[in-house]
């Protein structure tokens, strides 16, 4: 790469991260156009059929992730399908670097890290692969949705502080009388009297 290709696409990711921050919802479609014509993708894997997924993806109305922090490879899927399924590449890898992502709140991005689990690599690329359909197309677009329902549930406010509750008066009469019942059955297995 040359030296001002590099430069380029180091001014284009730091303006985009600051813009970003800033002004999400109004900067990030143009900034994320700037960076695709200029930064490659940060999936380094070198392995054919690498790519930047162009379409932002939508979670919700404040989450956004933009197109250049998702990357796609389509491999050959396994299982039924007859010859297609050794001819054409269908499944669809879907890479998303889950722990350097500016779109992301540092909640939810550790949330969603915990329950990707074995999914996310030691360097925090998250790897969903979708192979259930025989169209690349479908695929791809269930690799998506399985990505949007993870930040989704991770995304998802904390359950309610569990408030104490003071034992009813009946259930404290049921318990003394249950403790009392086996008291009186432990008593009874004690040695006989007299004899």
């Amino acid at each position: 790469m040359k030296l001002g290709a590099a430069i380029s696409a180091g001014f284009f990711r730091s303006a985009y991260l600051f813009l970003f921050t800033q002004f999400q919802d109004s900067c990030a479609i143009l900034l994320e156009l700037l960076y695709l014509q200029s930064a490659p993708s940060w999936n380094k894997q070198g392995t054919k059929g690498d790519g930047m997924a162009s379409d932002p993806l939508y979670i919700n109305d404040r989450i956004v992730i933009a197109g250049w922090e998702l990357s796609e490879q389509f491999v050959l899927a396994g299982g039924p399908g007859g010859q297609n399924v050794n001819k054409v590449a269908t499944a669809v890898q879907l890479f998303f670097n889950i722990a350097a992502s500016p779109s992301l709140p540092e909640r939810i991005r550790d949330i969603a890290i915990g329950l990707a689990g074995r999914r996310v690599s030691k360097e925090g690329v998250l790897m969903i692969e979708a192979s259930r359909f025989r169209s690349q197309d479908r695929n791809r677009e269930d690799a998506r949705e399985r990505l949007k329902a993870l930040i989704l549930k991770a995304a998802e406010p904390p359950p309610p502080p569990r408030r104490k509750t003071k034992p009813t008066r009946g259930s404290v009469e049921r318990r003394l009388k249950a403790k009392s019942g086996r008291g009186e059955v432990k008593k009874m297995r004690g040695r006989p009297d007299g004899e």
